[in-house]
């Protein structure tokens, strides 16, 4: 339920800025609960993680993703992913913070136009 509330937010939210919504998984059992994409071609990573272990397994999902895209661009001869502009973890918690990993910890009750 959690999810479906995060993901009717940002559908609200991103409205005006033709923002769209996707999810992400791939062959190696990687997935991010929403991919939300711009015009632009920017996008960003999210796991929505109600509780404080769940934000930790949230952005280590995250970072696995950054890092196997990383990794396609290095060794890969075809042309490059875009990486990643945010890696975020929406939470049902009071503080919005950003981790050391650079992770963005975002409480959905945040979340504005």
């Amino acid at each position: 339920m959690f999810l479906q509330m995060c993901i009717r937010d940002l559908k609200a939210y991103t409205a005006g800025e033709k923002g769209r919504i996707s999810s992400f998984h791939d062959r190696y059992g990687l997935e991010a609960d929403i991919v939300l994409h711009l015009d632009d071609g920017r996008y960003a990573l999210i796991e929505c993680r109600l509780g404080g272990l769940g934000i930790e397994n949230g952005a280590g999902q995250l970072i696995k993703i950054r890092d196997l895209i990383r990794k396609h661009n290095t060794e890969e001869k075809q042309m490059p992913l875009r990486e990643p502009e945010l890696l975020i973890v929406l939470t049902g918690g009071e503080m919005a913070y950003t981790r050391t990993d650079g992770v963005k910890a975002i409480p959905l009750a945040c979340l504005k136009d």
